[in-house]
């Protein structure tokens, strides 16, 4: 799929740019297909679920919230911010390659965190409130679960950049002064790691998609640049 705007994004870093239209053009059949459940159909569900089917690998990579405008705003600024930047440095065709290989990653380390996030979510007051057995809500958790979003791709991407450009400095919101990518995203993927492990009652963030995605991120730039490492510093 290509679609022709004749724009620098478009020109430059083709990969990113036709990334930001499907994604958008995903969100809004998401909205608008009725009765067609497209969220439903897309997202990842437990592998073991009557809900799963093999083409959720890659559909959930390309759905976000549909109730909400601020999961797809913040994935696909992300993307455009660190994406075009990798893109420029790998290639538009081994940059395509490595963003779907993060977004598979990522719905791997899903599937096998979900047995561990069922029984955290089965030991919690909330769920033990039902009044149902631990088997019954470990069981209802597999079932019902689902994922969609681009963040383990992006967090894959945004592992690549702290590995090939540790020492660029970044803006975050809210702290006034400049820091590191070395510092920066690691931290998040350290803060996704706690708050995975946590579980905290209310938190629908797929902190281990991230993981996933940064993990496999990082290990295959590392692969790809083991013998030729470039920084800009």
């Amino acid at each position: 799929m290509a679609f022709k705007f004749n724009n620098s994004l478009q020109r430059d870093t083709p990969i990113v740019f036709n990334l930001l239209i499907i994604n958008i053009l995903a969100y809004l059949a998401q909205i608008l297909v009725k009765p067609f459940n497209i969220t439903e159909w897309g997202a990842l569900h437990y592998i073991k679920s009557s809900l799963f089917y093999p083409h959720q690998f890659i559909t959930n990579m390309f759905l976000h919230d549909p109730n909400g405008l601020t999961h797809i705003l913040f994935n696909m600024f992300t993307l455009w911010m660190f994406g075009t930047i990798l893109e420029r440095y790998l290639g538009s065709k081994r940059f395509l390659i490595f963003y779907l290989i993060c977004g598979v990653g990522a719905a791997v380390c899903i599937q096998l965190s979900i047995p561990f996030s069922a029984d955290q979510f089965a030991k919690s007051p909330e769920a033990i409130a039902h009044g149902m057995s631990t088997a019954d809500l470990v069981f209802a958790y597999k079932e019902q679960y689902s994922a969609i979003g681009a963040s383990g791709a992006i967090m894959g991407i945004m592992a690549a950049y702290a590995y090939l450009f540790p020492n660029t400095e970044l803006y975050i919101m809210f702290i006034p002064l400049p820091l590191k990518a070395k510092y920066v995203i690691p931290f998040f993927i350290l803060l996704d790691l706690f708050m995975g492990v946590r579980q905290i009652a209310g938190d629908n963030v797929g902190h281990f998609a991230h993981l996933g995605g940064a993990l496999v991120g990082f290990l295959l730039i590392y692969y790809w640049n083991k013998t030729n490492r470039k920084t800009f510093y």
